[in-house]
């Protein structure tokens, strides 16, 4: 089953495409969309939309996995913005008629290293070691992407 795992931004959005199958996980593509600061909200959030409608198309995943939306109080700005980009994502994953689950912070922590509260730090060297990567993915968005894929094939797994 090939997992679409994408973490929301408005000016980096993170995504990584894997493969699970009984021989284990691979990773197919891993990178960033970004969208140009200079421009309007409205243009950034159609070159987003444009990209993952684009993204979707040439790599057919069954599933997107999706960071669903938190907030935090220091911080309410970055959850808006973050909430616009997961608004365009959600259209054009519906628009190509795919499947989208979503996943709490929280559980997609718990589900690559074993802690609800892991740090960026231990995520990415968990989500390095297992699917046997050469080089810590940078930015972190596209390691961040690539656990929400793994999160998804690991609640599949159960189900079998």
């Amino acid at each position: 089953m090939r997992i679409l795992g994408i973490d929301p931004g408005l000016a980096i959005t993170g995504y990584g495409l894997i493969e699970s199958s009984s021989k284990g996980i691979k990773v197919i593509e891993a990178g960033v969309i970004r969208s140009d600061a200079r421009n309007k909200i409205e243009k950034r959030l159609s070159e987003i939309y444009g990209k993952v409608m684009a993204l979707i198309k040439d790599t057919s995943p069954a599933v997107v996995a999706l960071e669903e939306l938190y907030s935090h109080y220091k911080h309410p700005r970055t959850s808006i913005l973050m909430g616009h980009a997961r608004g365009i994502i959600c259209l054009a994953v519906e628009e190509q008629r795919v499947k989208l689950v979503n996943y709490p912070s929280t559980r997609v922590k718990k589900a690559v290293t074993g802690r609800g509260h892991a740090s960026k730090q231990q995520i990415q060297r968990t989500v390095v070691n297992i699917l046997g990567l050469k080089e810590l993915p940078e930015p972190v968005d596209i390691t961040d992407a690539l656990a929400l894929a793994m999160t998804h094939a690991n609640v599949c797994l159960r189900k079998l």
